[in-house]
C-alpha cells in the first residue's frame, strides 16, 4: 500500500516507520475507530437515540441565550418539536385545502410538509430514555411531561383528520397458542393495557 498523500505512512515523532508500530498503538495515535466487534457495536435504536440526544443538545446550545440540559423543560422540548417540522416530509392539508381529509389527493397542493406523528412519538420515546441514561431524574424528565403527551395527541388527531386517515390503535397479534391460552384463563388473571 502506498503511503503517498494519505498520511498513514508517516512516522510518529521519535519512532520508526508504521510497520514497526503495534497496531493498537497506531489506532490510539491516529484516533481511528477500533474494529467493530459485537461488544461495541450499537444497535440501530441505540445509534439513533445517541444522534437524537446530540441533536437536541445542539439545539439547546444554539438558543439565544443557550440553555443547559439541566435547565431544559417541556417548553424547550415543544419548541424543538415545532422546529423539526421544517424538515418534515408528511403533507398535512390545511382545513381550507380542497384535499383536506383525502388520503390520496389527485394533485399537488401548497399545504405544508410536517414531521409525521409516528416519527415524533418515536423521537420522544428515545429522548425520554436518553435523558434518564444521561443522569436525568425520571421525576424531572421534560420528555415525559403531560404537556408533551397532549401535544403528540393533538398532532396525531390533526394529521389523521387532515390526511383522511383515521388513527386506530394497533392491537398486538399473539400467536394462536397464547391466544387460546389467554381465552381459557380466568378474567382475573388477564391484564389488559390500554
Amino acid at each position: 500500500m502506498s503511503s503517498s498523500g494519505s498520511g498513514y505512512g508517516k512516522d510518529f515523532p521519535g519512532e520508526g516507520s508504521r510497520s514497526n508500530i503495534d497496531p493498537r498503538e497506531y489506532h490510539h495515535h491516529f484516533q481511528l475507530q477500533p474494529q467493530q466487534s459485537p461488544a461495541n457495536t450499537l444497535s440501530r435504536y441505540e445509534s439513533q437515540k445517541r444522534r437524537d440526544w446530540n441533536t437536541f443538545g445542539q439545539y439547546l446550545k444554539n438558543q439565544r441565550p443557550s440553555v443547559e440540559l439541566a435547565q431544559c423543560n417541556c417548553n424547550h422540548v415543544l419548541d424543538f418539536l415545532r422546529y423539526l417540522d421544517q424538515f418534515g416530509k408528511t403533507k398535512v392539508h390545511n382545513q381550507g385545502c380542497m384535499f383536506y381529509g383525502q388520503p390520496e389527493p389527485p394533485a399537488p397542493c401548497t399545504c405544508p410538509l410536517r414531521q409525521a406523528w409516528g416519527s415524533l412519538d418515536a423521537l420522544i420515546g428515545r429522548l425520554r430514555a436518553a435523558y434518564e441514561e444521561n443522569g436525568g431524574s425520571p421525576e424531572t424528565n421534560p420528555f415525559a411531561s403531560s404537556a408533551i403527551r397532549v401535544y403528540l395527541r393533538e398532532v396525531r388527531d390533526c394529521q389523521a383528520k387532515a390526511r383522511g386517515i383515521p388513527y386506530k390503535k394497533k392491537k398486538k397479534n399473539n400467536n394462536k397458542g397464547s391466544a387460546e391460552q389467554s381465552s381459557s384463563s380466568s378474567p382475573s388473571s388477564t391484564i389488559h393495557f390500554s
